[in-house]
């Protein structure tokens, strides 16, 4: 690995077919965006920017709480099918890409459809930008992923390769546990040989507890202070929990043989 790795320093990490092959990619999203922006309704529109802070959120959320009290019949009827493209289509893009702040895009989600529609969407978008990275990263990724994350990557590949047997419990212990980044197990997964139907599972299931709880918190949006309140200790433990559970049988299996 640390051969393959050395070359990345002395030149570019990419060729040009693969330069053109990102950038294609890239300019297709931003249609998309402004295709989505464009339809948008002109007068409507408008306060539909992508949170960064907090505070933009909360922002957006009382203003979307006062645009559905004066014309929540008419914009439901209308426009909402607007809205669910134009929030599929963001948070795709974002995972795509690596862009922080999904996290916000989650507790917007909560703030304009509840727990049971938000999570839904949180979890499908989540897994449809996971799987675009997955596939970008395994035509572009390689090279990059050596230069930015070696250390890492040589020890997620040490780990995939000794869990072969119960890779799905093993992936699911990952994105159940924040021990190793989602970007970087999106990014690394092809690149050392994770299966795509077991990244697809582990991703669609293990995503699930954790948008839970910040859809959640979307809904109470007015009364978080910082982002930190988003995951106290009960809520860490238990994710932790659910983790350990799902890895328990490739331990077991190990320990038999």
């Amino acid at each position: 690995m640390k051969g393959k790795g050395g070359n990345v320093g002395s030149r570019f990490p990419l060729s040009f077919w693969e330069v053109g092959a990102a950038s294609s990619v890239v300019l297709g999203f931003v249609l998309c965006l402004l295709g989505v922006y464009q339809t948008m309704p002109a007068s409507d529109y408008s306060f539909l920017k992508l949170p960064r802070t907090l505070e933009d959120l909360q922002i957006l959320s009382m203003m979307w709480m006062l645009f559905c009290r004066d014309h929540l019949e008419t914009y439901t009827i209308d426009y909402t099918a607007q809205v669910l493209v134009w929030y599929c289509v963001v948070y795709i893009s974002m995972q795509t890409f690596m862009i922080p702040g999904t996290v916000f895009m989650s507790l917007l989600a909560g703030a304009l459809f509840g727990v049971l529609k938000g999570v839904a969407l949180v979890v499908f978008t989540a897994t449809a930008g996971a799987s675009s990275c997955y596939f970008l990263s395994k035509l572009i990724g390689r090279p990059l992923v050596f230069s930015l994350w070696p250390d890492k990557l040589s020890f997620f590949q040490e780990q995939v390769a000794r869990r072969r047997g119960g890779l799905l419990n093993y992936m699911l212990f990952l994105r159940l546990t924040p021990t190793l980044p989602n970007t970087f197990i999106n990014v690394a997964s092809p690149i050392v040989d994770v299966p795509y139907h077991i990244f697809f599972l582990a991703t669609l299931i293990g995503l699930i507890p954790a948008a839970y709880v910040t859809v959640k918190a979307g809904t109470a949006l007015g009364e978080l202070q910082s982002i930190g309140d988003l995951y106290d200790f009960n809520s860490i433990a238990t994710l932790f929990l659910i983790g350990i559970i799902s890895i328990t049988p490739t331990l077991m299996s190990k320990s038999k043989s």
